[in-house]
């Protein structure tokens, strides 16, 4: 067996508590060597083996450590990404990759020049519901492609306090936070688009970050993919709809992993939750012939499978789960958007 991958966390918020240290704590193939918190001590009492650093810069000069997670806000990614392959590490950068497409860009091109690794974090690719839907469009169980909706919406009419995601910033706003996985998976099931229109702005009174988007991706034949978040849904659509030429497939965001690491459960690289209760999707389509309509249950998801795809690309050469190229496509997209809802216009994606 491999000896692991000595791997060091750039921060403890959310993202590290839930998404980044328990995974990486539970796989064998890791070891969790190193945690950056500035002022607080809350990595102590669950991972009281792992090295507490008061700053990236200690992170980056412990010599033992190989890979760095950069979770930390969106506007210290290029700063911290760059720091990082400069000190001769691997790197796994949380979404949204960096603030702009030409950022992503320089950061890609220097982990080329030092031969380092470098992968986004996209969480959402593993989920079930997005597993489900992968399923429909590989199957091609609807035929010819039509119109695709993919919905992130919440309810969330005050500031949420993060001012990294909701102030005044380069990268804050909801089209960075939220979209980017909406990109990205519409990427993942159909590639690139050829152009963009969007509409992007602030719905809540005294908020200045975005918190609306709907973004239309044009692609070649008659087909359009639309990508939307809203912050003003108590109650919302089905938030992933296909439509196709012989039918119709309708799926829940229904994956439990976020709920269940909330609750404290440790995962693992084996099954560690459950399908969701009930049905989660409809499809309605044509079958050789027949009209058939029937309720559908999402398979499980594991954001496991992510750390399992890094280390067999570390280790044994196998592809990145997500390369910077997925990523800057994403980035570019992201400032289609911006450039496209701020001039009124259709704009072709280069």
């Amino acid at each position: 067996m491999s000896h692991p991958i000595i791997t060091g966390i750039a921060s403890f918020g959310m993202s590290g508590k839930l998404f980044h240290a328990p995974f990486i704590n539970a796989n064998p193939h890791y070891e969790l060597r190193a945690i950056v918190e500035r002022h607080k001590n809350d990595s102590r009492e669950r991972y009281p083996d792992s090295k507490l650093y008061r700053s990236f810069e200690e992170l980056i000069a412990d010599p033992e450590i190989e890979l760095v997670i950069v979770n930390t806000p969106v506007q210290t990614h290029f700063e911290y990404a760059v720091k990082a392959l400069e000190a001769g590490k691997n790197i796994v950068v949380e979404k949204p990759f960096m603030v702009t497409a030409a950022e992503a860009e320089t950061v890609d091109g220097l982990a080329r020049e030092k031969n380092l690794f470098l992968s986004v974090y996209q969480n959402r690719r593993y989920d079930g519901d997005f597993r489900a839907i992968k399923d429909v469009v590989t199957e091609n169980m609807l035929g010819e492609l039509k119109e695709v909706e993919l919905r992130y919406d919440r309810y969330r009419t005050g500031h949420s306090g993060k001012d990294h995601k909701e102030g005044d910033k380069p990268g804050a706003g909801n089209l960075h936070d939220l979209g980017a996985h909406l990109i990205d998976q519409a990427i993942q099931l159909f590639g690139a688009p050829e152009a963009v229109f969007a509409d992007v702005f602030t719905m809540r009174k005294n908020m200045e970050a975005n918190d609306y988007f709907e973004v239309l991706l044009y692609y070649p034949r008659p087909f359009r993919v639309r990508i939307k978040g809203t912050v003003f849904a108590k109650e919302s659509p089905y938030p992933f709809i296909l439509q196709g030429e012989n039918g119709t497939f309708l799926q829940q965001r229904s994956d439990l992993q976020e709920t269940k690491l909330l609750e404290g459960v440790v995962p693992s690289i084996e099954t560690w939750i459950t399908t969701p209760e009930g049905f989660d999707g409809v499809l309605h389509t044509t079958i050789n012939g027949e009209d058939v309509r029937k309720q559908t249950r999402s398979e499980m998801g594991n954001y496991m499978d992510y750390y399992e795809e890094v280390y067999e690309a570390l280790r044994h050469d196998r592809p990145n789960p997500v390369p910077a190229s997925d990523a800057i496509l994403t980035m570019k997209v992201i400032d289609a958007a911006l450039q496209s809802s701020s001039e009124r216009r259709v704009v072709p994606l280069s």
